[in-house]
């Protein structure tokens, strides 16, 4: 106990709390067992300690993370015994999924210490959401996904921007107190900007290490696919990385990689829910339904460059950072006669000679354009989307 609080105070002097991430003030804090997932590097430890050092005293609180040697030997529920013991109310968990038979032991101690409020964290959103399901009527799941435009201003060059709701972006109320000239920042964002540890040097290798270990580790263990099956993981990224945005011939993507049409319908699946990729369904699910795949994108730009470079079609960034900013608060379904629905308003993006021919004039239908500094009428600057959290 002695060594993980000695970590944990450490970690405590080294954290800064001047930039929060936009779930931070959306979580319920006091409830007692939260889950908050997300992808890996977005900024959900940086967010729990802040959490801890802001509110909490260490003389009750306990973080550990579940991948720390002293798990080799030791069970977690025996560590919450103890901590409990010794008056403890406030158990911090990092990288739960990396903790076997996590969610199982997670419940007996939400049955065993009433008084013990738990916040426990996953990259691996796969074995996370499977396992949340064991605990469903304890724990409340949050996710958080990578950073807002907004919150690039903010972290990457101390800009303080406010959130902009989607009614005040399409009526073009979204500002940028301050930047004179907001295309030269949108275009680092999507290079760089989408994860947290951007801000740091070597950027391009600490993402390629992300996706490697998703596609090596996260998804395999979860599925219990072998070495093989992560062979063809990567050379399905790469066909998605190299084709988005596209409708899936999932015929076809089956016979290139060598697997069953079943199978690829999952390794779509898992690859969306870890993080890699994303989905765009129609509506013939219902708004909140599971419609028809109608086009694969990747899941965030920084992704695109990442794999692809300077080789991705420019379209294909725009509509990407667009689907990606939207989803978080809102409902995104393709339409039939523009990119994207949303709310029930239909989007068309492009870039600034942009025509409105696809677009009904009904009042509820906008052009989204690049390469502008302002929006005019129904044609709303597409850095403006990147406001919205």
């Amino acid at each position: 106990m002695k060594a993980f609080y000695q970590k944990f105070e450490t970690l405590l002097l080294n954290t800064t709390t001047d930039f929060k991430r936009y779930l931070y003030e959306e979580i319920s804090w006091e409830s007692r067992m939260i889950g908050i997932i997300g992808g890996r590097g977005v900024g959900k430890t940086t967010m729990i300690l802040q959490r801890i050092k802001e509110h909490l005293s260490v003389k009750n609180t306990l973080y550990v993370s579940a991948d720390d040697i002293y798990f080799s030997e030791h069970r977690l529920i025996d560590l919450a015994d103890e901590f409990h013991k010794n008056a403890g109310e406030y158990l911090f968990i990092d990288e739960i999924h990396k903790y076997a038979d996590w969610s199982q032991e997670l419940k007996n101690i939400y049955d065993s210490y009433p008084k013990l409020k738990i916040v426990f964290t996953g990259s691996s959103i796969l074995n996370i959401l499977k396992g949340s399901a064991d605990l469903s009527r304890r724990a409340i799941i949050y996710k958080l996904q990578g950073l807002s435009f907004r919150e690039y201003l903010k972290l990457f060059h101390n800009y303080d921007i406010p959130v902009f709701s989607f009614t005040q972006i399409i009526n073009n109320e979204a500002k940028l107190p301050g930047i004179d000239h907001p295309l030269p920042l949108f275009k680092e964002y999507l290079k760089y900007g989408y994860y947290p540890f951007g801000i740091e040097n070597e950027m391009s290798i600490r993402l390629g290490q992300v996706i490697v270990q998703t596609l090596e580790t996260d998804i395999p263990q979860y599925a219990n696919l072998n070495v093989g099956t992560a062979r063809k993981l990567k050379r399905l990224l790469a066909i998605i990385a190299e084709s988005v945005p596209f409708k899936p011939n999932f015929t076809k993507i089956a016979e290139m990689i060598g697997v069953s049409r079943n199978s690829l319908d999952d390794y779509f699946l898992y690859m969306e829910q870890a993080g890699l990729i994303t989905q765009l369904r129609d509506e013939t699910g219902g708004i909140r339904g599971l419609g028809k795949v109608d086009k694969v994108y990747l899941d965030n730009t920084n992704i695109i460059f990442n794999l692809v470079g300077d080789k991705s079609k420019t379209g294909n960034i725009r509509e990407t950072f667009f689907f990606n900013q939207m989803r978080v608060k809102n409902d995104v379904i393709s339409g039939k006669k523009a990119d994207f629905i949303v709310n029930g308003y239909t989007f068309e993006v492009g870039g600034k000679k942009k025509k409105q021919k696809q677009i009904e004039k009904d009042g509820k239908s906008f052009v989204v354009k690049d390469d502008i500094e302002f929006g005019y009428l129904n044609v709303i600057p597409l850095w403006a989307f990147g406001l919205n959290y």
